[in-house]
């Protein structure tokens, strides 16, 4: 089983989180694992291939801004809200909140 590299709290960086979180798609899978919580790359109903799928997911990932956690072959994934809120206070709810307000869909997923 390959082991996922998570940046530890400490090393997670502001450039890094608004550079994962300034894509459509990136900003779509946080809205909608902030709704549901804990869910599976596959659970994310998203108008690309799985390959650009998994691109963005480790985009995420390595920013700190989600964890994936392997089981049998699916990932699952969550946010690390009290790491970013730690490091970041409000800014994920800021972000978060001002997109479910913008009413921004997924070009082939309105």
């Amino acid at each position: 089983m390959k082991i996922l590299h998570h940046p530890d709290k400490a090393d997670i960086r502001l450039s890094s989180v608004l550079y994962a979180i300034s894509d459509p798609v990136r900003l779509y899978i946080l809205s909608e694992l902030d709704k549901a919580g804990e869910r599976t790359c596959g659970d994310i109903d998203l108008p690309i291939v799985k390959s650009t799928v998994t691109h963005h997911v480790r985009t995420l990932r390595e920013a700190g801004v989600i964890r994936v956690r392997t089981q049998g072959t699916q990932r699952f994934l969550t946010i690390r809200k009290d790491d970013l809120e730690e490091r970041f206070p409000g800014l994920l709810t800021s972000v978060l909140a001002s997109y479910e307000s913008s009413g921004e869909t997924l070009p082939g997923n309105e």
